[in-house]
């Protein structure tokens, strides 16, 4: 009478001995390393390679959304404009006349002062500046709103790159068609290119644009209306915002390029033209650097 064979044993735990097999390898396994599947089980380096075999799922703007991710730029762009208002507030010792506070009075965009030592930062930092909290609350409540659908649709890096475009578009306009002396503050222009780029968004999407369109409408009207908002800020913010996107979503379409990488280094170029151009136009027309 001839012996009987060894039983198999768990390839990860040699101790085991065990009758059961993953289905896709082959391999023995005990209960504790199979992972029950479709059809049969699965070892855990077969579970693991076949999650890495799964093409993550891409929107129009080639964004991975296999997953829906946290939001975080949204949350951390409204935090550093309620961190910077506090910063004035407690400068000013006052909510409602934070202006007049030291940060103020150095971020506040002056189309005259721009060109002076220390100037530029006003380009930027005055999107980040709010005249009191019911400007901060508006400006904040419209970024809560549209800017985690827009950064799901776009993906972070490309949403922030956006956001920042249109905030330094807003301030090229401000600085090119409004009076040197204006002083300018307020995340509007970059809420605004924002407005622009749900809009573009929802448009290559196929989406229903009646809902963003009446919202633009009344942001504008109110815009044209209300006495003391920067026009120009807004506009400029707005056209910034619209063709950045429309450069992430449509120009690798309009030049014929089909792979996925090089259209998402396309894109990438166009919100940095984008930029270069709001930066160019604001140094051609800072007076007191053509003056």
């Amino acid at each position: 009478m001839q012996p009987q064979p060894p039983a198999p044993t768990c390839y990860r735990h040699p101790d085991r001995p065990t009758g059961l097999a993953c289905t896709r390898c082959g391999r023995p396994a005990c209960h504790e390393c199979l992972t029950a599947a479709s059809v049969g089980q699965h070892c855990v380096e077969c579970v693991q390679q076949g999650r890495n075999d799964v093409r993550p799922v891409r929107n129009a703007a080639g964004t991975d959304v296999s997953r829906i991710p946290t939001t975080y730029v949204t949350y951390a762009l409204i935090a550093v404009n309620v961190i910077v208002f506090a910063v004035t507030a407690l400068q000013a010792h006052s909510l409602m006349d934070n202006n007049r506070s030291q940060l103020f009075f150095d971020w506040v965009l002056v189309p005259g002062l721009v060109g002076e030592s220390g100037g530029w930062l006003r380009v930027l930092g005055s999107g980040f500046l709010h005249y009191g909290p019911i400007h901060l609350l508006a400006n904040m409540f419209a970024l809560y709103v549209l800017g985690p659908y827009c950064e799901v649709a776009l993906g972070r890096g490309r949403f922030v790159a956006v956001y920042l475009a249109s905030l330094l578009g807003g301030s090229a306009a401000v600085t090119a068609l409004s009076d040197p002396l204006t002083a300018s503050a307020g995340a509007s222009g970059a809420i605004f290119g924002i407005f622009g780029a749900v809009a573009v968004i929802m448009l290559r999407t196929r989406q229903n644009l009646t809902q963003i369109l009446v919202l633009l409408v009344i942001n504008l009207i109110i815009t044209f209306s209300v006495p003391g908002i920067s026009i120009w800020a807004h506009l400029g913010g707005l056209l910034a915002g619209t063709v950045a996107t429309t450069g992430i979503l449509y120009l690798p379409r309009w030049i014929g390029i089909r792979q996925a990488r090089t259209a998402l280094n396309v894109g990438w170029a166009a919100v940095a033209a984008v930029a270069a151009v709001a930066v160019l136009v604001t140094v051609l027309t800072a007076p007191s650097l053509t003056g």
